[in-house]
């Protein structure tokens, strides 16, 4: 069996079973992910004000941000995890018991699991956006919430209402199902749908950012999305930049 290999791994997080089978892992799992995530660039926008290094690489370079806005951020996320994801995570456990098989996929097959998974997770976020966009009373009712703050941090990546959250996180829970992928995927796909969105609103280009070890401009990265919090109309795509070139929304400068 290979180090770190998928067998490995699976092997390795099969150890913690009774963990993984009780209904507050996936609300603590998303929690958990997300905030390790958002802290690098929480510890960044704090020393950036004072420290010129960090700040040249701050998209909006005459923008800071504020305790008031981590705090205000913290508390929507962790109220709408309390209030409607967890609730949602213990009816899942109940109705859907989680089956883990003994042997992990290969290599090979997680890539493209994954990669499945991203793009499609892509296509309906784009929908969802364009339309939250286009139609008046979807973005008064629901959207605007999360464009409160045209300038981003990486703790405005949840800064949204209950449906935003929910329509978003349902889209991220079920394409795995459609896609029959393995439980270990299923986690690795989380974690970097999370690190994506995280990285999209982090406010930061940095040298090694997503965008920059994509080729041909393929993905649109921290840039990209930042454009769409100035613009508001262009850039809806939440990683890759095809659908709003085909759309004619895309937007780079």
């Amino acid at each position: 069996m290979t180090m770190f290999g998928p067998q490995y791994i699976w092997d390795s997080i099969q150890q913690y079973e009774a963990v993984l089978r009780s209904p507050f892992f996936p609300v603590l799992f998303s929690i958990t992910v997300y905030l390790g995530f958002c802290l690098p660039f929480v510890v960044l926008d704090a020393l950036s004000p004072r420290v010129a290094l960090i700040r040249r690489y701050k998209i909006q370079q005459k923008t800071s941000v504020s305790w008031k806005m981590i705090w205000s951020c913290l508390a929507l996320s962790l109220y709408n995890h309390a209030v409607y994801i967890f609730p949602l995570s213990v009816l899942h456990w109940y109705w859907r018991p989680v089956s883990y098989p003994a042997m992990a996929p290969e290599l090979l097959r997680v890539i493209w699991d994954l990669a499945a998974c991203l793009l499609l997770f892509d296509f309906q976020y784009f929908v969802w956006h364009l339309l939250h966009h286009k139609v008046p009373w979807l973005y008064r009712t629901f959207h605007k919430v999360h464009h409160k703050y045209t300038s981003t941090f990486a703790l405005a990546t949840e800064y949204s209402g209950a449906w935003e959250t929910l329509s978003l996180g349902f889209f991220a829970a079920v394409n795995p199902m459609l896609l029959g992928v393995h439980p270990m995927t299923e986690m690795l796909f989380h974690m970097l749908n999370m690190w994506l969105s995280v990285e999209d609103h982090c406010g930061y280009d940095l040298p090694w950012a997503t965008h920059r070890l994509v080729p041909f401009g393929l993905y649109g990265g921290a840039l990209h999305h930042d454009v769409h919090h100035q613009k508001f109309k262009s850039n809806y795509a939440p990683y890759f930049t095809h659908w709003d070139k085909l759309f004619g929304t895309l937007h780079s400068e």
